[in-house]
């Protein structure tokens, strides 16, 4: 960080040689140094500010998550989902804080994992502070919260809170060290060393966050195997409709809002300018700014593409499609959104929208039941905006999101060479593979102990009923009471003959 400097004894030649022309060199000099130790303060402030506004909005997408999950539920399972999202976000929370950040960003350390602020100790540090913890969980729980929608309305609650911890303590982290720490070996933030001269650019995690959980949800969900009454006894799929369209599109709505934490707040800092000579307007607001332009535009085309696109294959105009078809090109659009112009955006967002509905085509074919279609939404997705960055990055961002590497990699498209997109290729597949390496077990263990899945009798009952001591709404039948005051009135008229 940039800051004044002051000498006295410069300053004193300048002053002429009056017998108190060093007490006023150095009058003044103190004069600079409180000033820039004033500045040096206030941008500190100034930033953490951003920072922690920012862990709010990634926070409140809990909000969503939770309003998304009970309106693709059926309602007698809507208490049952809405606590596994608080429980998400709870036990996140201390997995995190005694294990997770520390495995993530644990400076100094090696390629692979964090080894250092296990439980916060000696944090604050010259790294970061504790706004920046608070960000990092928010990510973390947001992983997690993906993968309870994929495993939703059939899954005993003690699943729940193992894989819960498990992911947000062992399994992110690591992949976030991975990809976003400056020790990590396939980290764009690494001073030496860089994957293929570059490595991997994605920014707000649409490989970090978004397929780490939706390929754990893919596992989960596999393993335990369909809802009942998803497939019929021909193995054709039938739908399960969530009870409330409403719900799902107020939480595609707080989504949509939280995401301008999730995609301009990784900046993590605003105060910064990038040096151009006459452009003391432009810095890092502006690509915050650009950022939050590039979310919008994929959203956006990827929604109205899906809007279309379900009319011409099934002939409906289906909100709960157009909301997901909306968040898969958000998911998509995570990974490179600082990164590309505005037009790419909506490339982006169209590719998305066809990228679920074909996951969802085959999701159908190998009867895979994802109640929420998170594991297609946020895996696939995130997969291809993975892809996408590396064809479209342009040169003149990436340079001042990650300077001082001159001639560093960009889009192919672009005319930045194929190294980014080999690298990005990479971690698709190491993504993959680590998740499935340790999700996957995981949840087939759980599954031997019989503690997965739950039976047949409470998944026809409803889990609110079986596990959570009764249903979420009370529920008051019309019918019923037509006939209890047609009855009353004929009583009346009788007595009165």
């Amino acid at each position: 960080m940039a800051t004044f400097t002051c000498s006295a004894a410069d300053l004193r030649h300048l002053l002429g040689t009056a017998a108190n022309a060093t007490a006023a060199a150095e009058y003044i000099c103190n004069g600079f140094g409180t000033v820039s130790d004033k500045l040096v303060a206030a941008t500190y402030a100034i930033d953490n500010t951003y920072l922690l506004f920012s862990a709010y909005l990634v926070f409140s997408m809990q909000i969503g998550f939770a309003m998304l999950c009970a309106g693709s539920v059926r309602a007698k399972n809507t208490m049952n989902i809405m606590l596994t999202n608080v429980l998400d976000a709870a036990t996140g929370g201390l997995s995190y804080y005694h294990f997770g950040f520390a495995l993530a960003y644990g400076s100094p350390s090696n390629g692979f994992i964090g080894k250092h602020f296990f439980g916060l100790e000696d944090f604050p540090s010259p790294s970061g502070d504790y706004s920046y913890f608070l960000y990092q969980w928010s990510f973390a729980i947001a992983a997690a919260g993906i993968t309870s929608g994929s495993i939703a309305e059939r899954t005993q609650f003690v699943a729940y809170l193992i894989y819960s911890f498990f992911l947000t303590g062992l399994v992110y982290p690591i992949v976030s060290h991975w990809f976003w720490s400056a020790d990590g070996w396939a980290s764009a933030a690494r001073q030496e060393n860089l994957l293929f001269g570059t490595g991997v650019i994605d920014f707000a995690g649409s490989g970090v966050v978004h397929m780490v959980g939706g390929i754990a949800g893919l596992w989960g969900a596999w393993i335990e195997g369909p809802r009942m009454g998803r497939f019929d006894s021909d193995g054709k799929p039938v739908s399960v409709r969530g009870h409330s369209g409403t719900l799902v599109v107020l939480g595609t709505f707080l989504l949509w809002f939280g995401w301008y934490g999730f995609n301009p707040g990784s900046f993590l800092t605003i105060l910064k300018t990038y040096g151009q000579t006459g452009s003391s307007f432009y810095g890092q607001w502006s690509a915050i700014g650009r950022t939050a332009v590039t979310t919008t535009i994929a959203g956006s085309s990827a929604a109205l593409t899906t809007l279309f696109g379900k009319r011409l294959l099934t002939g409906h105009w289906n909100v709960t499609d157009v909301c997901n078809g909306l968040l898969g090109g958000f998911a998509a659009i995570t990974g490179g959104c600082s990164v590309v112009d505005p037009w790419a955006a909506i490339i982006c967002g169209f590719v998305a929208s066809w990228v679920l509905i074909g996951f969802n085509k085959l999701a159908e074919k190998l009867k895979y039941d994802d109640p929420l279609e998170a594991a297609q939404l946020h895996g696939g997705c995130g997969a291809w905006g993975i892809i996408f960055t590396g064809l479209f990055a342009k040169k003149d961002y990436v340079n001042e999101i990650y300077p001082g590497k001159p001639g560093r990699p960009h889009g192919l498209f672009m005319g930045g060479g194929g190294r980014l997109l080999g690298a990005h290729l990479i971690q698709i597949l190491v993504v993959t593979g680590w998740v499935s390496a340790t999700m996957g077990p995981l949840f087939l263990v759980l599954h031997k102990l019989g503690l997965l899945r739950i039976s047949p009798d409470e998944e026809m009952a409803g889990i609110d009923v079986t596990s959570h001591g009764g249903l979420a709404y009370e529920f008051h039948d019309d019918n019923d009471k037509t006939m209890k005051t047609s009855i009353t009135m004929t009583n009346m008229d009788t007595s009165t003959v």
